[in-house]
């Protein structure tokens, strides 16, 4: 059965998260001054990125909330005590910036236009509801997906096959009808075959080295690829 529906990640794939936190925390800094274990803000940029990944797992395995995630990476990036009030007032300053930073990637409004004719589309985040909701109207888009499904209300993270069934389910489609497009490999692309989708690894960066998935890296060859392009299904033939 062909594929009836894409399923998409946010953060890095359509969404540039990376730089716009990046861009966002440089200009906090500029504000409040370089936390004294830092040499350089470059180095502090970088263990921010570092700090964030980490206790996103912590969210992601269940350990903590969206907002205790948010308190103990300004806890640990200051390496100080803080109360939640204090921590919240400091984070508050760098969402500041980082939400004036938004942007979405460039080839993605060409990639859905061409896309909406033949398929439907939905999200899937290891994030809130609430949170990429926002994120989404602010960008432009909320209203391309008709659905979306989120880690922390629904109880499950990806790579789980559950958080995959849960959006398929959304859809009212089995999971074989369904294409999965993320920037990780192992959460995103290889979680969703696992679950019986379509995965697809939107490698930006080019990082290459993973033969077993199928790679692009932009979005303008996804239309393609879904249309039945003869190298869909061969492993890293894009980019």
């Amino acid at each position: 059965m062909p594929i009836r529906a894409v399923l998409w990640d946010i953060d890095d794939t359509i969404f540039d998260y990376a730089g716009a936190d990046r861009t966002g925390m440089r200009l906090h800094l500029e504000g409040v001054g370089l936390p004294e274990a830092y040499a350089s803000v470059d180095e502090a940029l970088d263990a921010w990125k570092a700090i964030t990944v980490r206790h996103w797992a912590r969210v992601a395995a269940g350990e903590t909330d969206f907002l205790g995630q948010r308190r103990d990476r300004v806890r640990e990036f200051l390496a100080r005590a803080l109360t939640d009030a204090e921590a919240d007032g400091w984070f508050a300053g760098h969402v500041t910036h980082y939400e004036a930073a938004w942007a979405l990637f460039p080839d993605v409004l060409p990639a859905l236009d061409r896309l909406v004719p033949d398929y439907r589309h939905a999200i899937l985040s290891n994030s809130s509801t609430g949170h990429q909701h926002r994120k989404l109207t602010a960008l432009g888009v909320r209203d391309r997906f008709e659905a979306m499904v989120c880690a922390v209300e629904l109880g499950i993270s990806k790579p789980e096959a559950g958080a995959f069934h849960a959006a398929c389910e959304a859809l009212a489609l089995e999971p074989h009808e369904v294409a999965y497009v993320g920037d990780e490999p192992d959460i995103d692309a290889s979680g969703a075959v696992a679950a019986g989708l379509t995965g697809i690894w939107l490698d930006r960066r080019g990082r290459g080295g993973r033969t077993d998935l199928v790679r692009i890296t932009g979005l303008d060859q996804l239309p393609g690829l879904l249309a039945g392009d003869t190298r869909f299904g061969a492993p890293d033939t894009f980019g």
